[in-house]
This record gives structure tokens, C-alpha cells and sequence, in this order.
């Protein structure tokens, strides 16, 4: 099994000169959801999907490498679970999640990290407001309280 610390670096390695929507390192973002997933009690698994939680769904690595990849059975399916599917619609997006043991966490991080106030105050308004409406609606349809990030 592969370790943390080298899931960090494969991930890494993976979005390496990919930025997010501010123009940051995207590792920024991996390292912030991750280190979330920790201080939430996250366990080892949970934090590997983490890492790895955008990797195939930007296309970094590919579900076939997932699907071979040294990680436990339920750090592969908490990847798959919080990767969005093209179409889909995010009540069905929020099921998977929901159904998947230790998927909610991660996304919860994930969401946290995303609507941060400091993270979006360098965003223009419209790009600002769409997203801060887009993160609650997934928030509210997850079942975590708007305020506290909590279920």
C-alpha cells in the first residue's frame, strides 16, 4: 500500500502546473483539504482520498490507474464517490456521497476549503457569487449546517 506521504507526492506530482481559480499552485488546495480531513478526525484512508479527491476528475490520473493503484478498496471508492460525473445532477452527486463510508468528510473539507471568504475575495463578483451559491446548495443538499460545516 502506497503511504501517505507518497500519495502526497503523487498527487502533487499529478496537478503539478495546474492552478486553481485564483491562480494558485492547485497543490495548495490538495495539502488545505487534506490537512481539513485531519483536523475533522479523519483516519489515513480518508485522508489518502484527500489528496487524490480531484485526480481523476481533472483528468490528472486516469480511473484505470485508480483502479490498479495501491490504496485500500474504500480510499479508491471515496475518490470515486466525490468525483463528478459529466451531467450529472448534483442531487445525484450528493447521494453517492452520502452513501459512501467516509465520502462526506472529504467532501466536507473539500467545500470548506472552496468557500473560504479569504479563497474567494480575489475572485471577481460574478465568478464569486455564482460559486458561494453553488457550495451552499451542495452543502445544503449534504446535509451540513451553513454554519458550523457540521452534519
Amino acid at each position: 500500500m502506497l503511504t501517505l506521504p507518497e500519495v502526497e507526492a503523487l498527487a502533487r506530482a499529478a496537478h503539478e502546473g495546474q492552478t486553481d481559480k485564483a491562480g494558485r499552485p492547485y497543490a495548495e488546495h490538495l495539502r488545505a483539504v487534506a490537512d481539513g480531513v485531519r483536523e475533522r478526525g479523519g483516519d489515513d484512508e480518508q485522508i489518502a482520498a484527500a489528496w487524490l479527491h480531484d485526480s481523476v476528475e481533472d483528468d490528472a490520473l486516469s480511473a484505470n490507474w485508480l483502479r490498479e493503484a495501491a490504496l485500500t478498496e474504500r480510499t479508491k471508492a471515496i475518490v470515486l464517490a466525490v468525483t463528478k460525473r459529466e451531467g450529472e445532477a448534483p442531487a445525484a452527486y450528493a447521494r453517492r456521497v452520502l452513501a459512501t463510508p467516509g465520502a462526506l468528510l472529504v467532501k466536507e473539507s473539500d467545500l470548506a476549503h472552496n468557500a473560504d471568504p479569504v479563497r474567494l475575495a480575489v475572485l471577481d463578483e460574478p465568478t464569486r457569487t455564482r460559486l458561494t451559491e453553488k457550495y451552499a446548495r451542495m452543502r445544503a443538499l449534504l446535509g451540513l449546517d451553513e454554519q458550523s460545516g457540521k452534519p
